[in-house]
């Protein structure tokens, strides 16, 4: 029988505890620490917070435990209203935004840990660099070989324009990408859905003319058909679009030059 061991310093350890003393409506957040310069394995520590005087979000509560229980942990963030993507993060066992993830839709104590299936650098920051670089192998912007208008826009009409809607609105949190099972077997070849929407986002707009191209990078068995439509990545969107409706919109392009 194949016997299967987790890497060295990956076995999560119990952890500290901070007692939020005197607190009547107190809720417990259970926190995943890892410090890559401590040479030990993670730990869960737990947090006891005065929800009487915290803000209604996970973030507020991180902000509320950076800056007045303990200093050291560590994550991202920015914009608190769900448009940077930087605070995203394993909330309650579904990948999510902290500043849009109400407290109170948490029942229980709350675990938080990062983004699943990726390297982690410190506590609750994943290491993106392979989506980013895949990002970038996609061409994220308008290319175009006809002359600029005279006028220097590219127009597109009303029904060219709403075959955009659902792709632009991506913020690139990685919340899709992290949580999907082929990107978790293939990460280094399939391209993982929220690049997957980012490339749909350009082969759909009207004014970008190297679709042909586009399809032609695509078209190959990992970095777009390793996608089987299992819908982790359309449950867990937090901003609700659907990346496996763009995948299948590319695929569809790719069937119909071959008729």
């Amino acid at each position: 029988m194949v016997e299967f061991a987790l890497p060295p310093n990956s076995r999560v350890q119990p952890g500290k505890v901070f007692k939020a003393a005197g607190a009547k409506n107190v809720k417990v957040f259970k926190i995943y620490r890892y410090d890559p310069d401590a040479n030990a394995n993670p730990r869960l520590d737990s947090y006891e917070i005065d929800l009487d005087n915290c803000g209604p979000m996970v973030l507020d509560a991180l902000l509320k435990i950076k800056n007045e229980i303990d200093s050291t942990l560590t994550f991202r963030r920015s914009c608190r209203e769900g448009i940077c993507g930087s605070c995203a993060m394993n909330i309650d066992g579904t990948n999510t935004l902290a500043c849009l993830k109400p407290i109170e839709d948490i029942k229980g104590e709350a675990a938080i840990y990062p983004l699943p299936h990726m390297p982690v650098v410190k506590d609750l920051i994943p290491d993106l660099t392979l989506p980013y670089a895949q990002l970038a192998s996609i061409k994220p912007w308008m290319q175009t070989q006809s002359p600029t208008p005279p006028d220097g826009e590219r127009l597109q009409s009303p029904e060219e324009r709403e075959k955009l809607d659902g792709l632009w609105e991506c913020i690139l949190c990685f919340c899709c990408q992290t949580s999907c099972p082929s990107y978790w077997w293939n990460g280094d070849r399939y391209l993982g859905p929220s690049v997957l929407l980012q490339a749909a986002r350009w082969i759909l707009d009207s004014r970008d003319e190297m679709t042909g191209e586009r399809l032609d990078d695509l078209d190959d068995p990992f970095k777009l058909y390793r996608c089987h439509t299992i819908m982790n990545c359309t449950k867990t969107c937090p901003k609700g679009l659907n990346p496996a409706k763009a995948i299948g919109a590319i695929k569809d392009k790719i069937a119909e030059r071959r008729i």
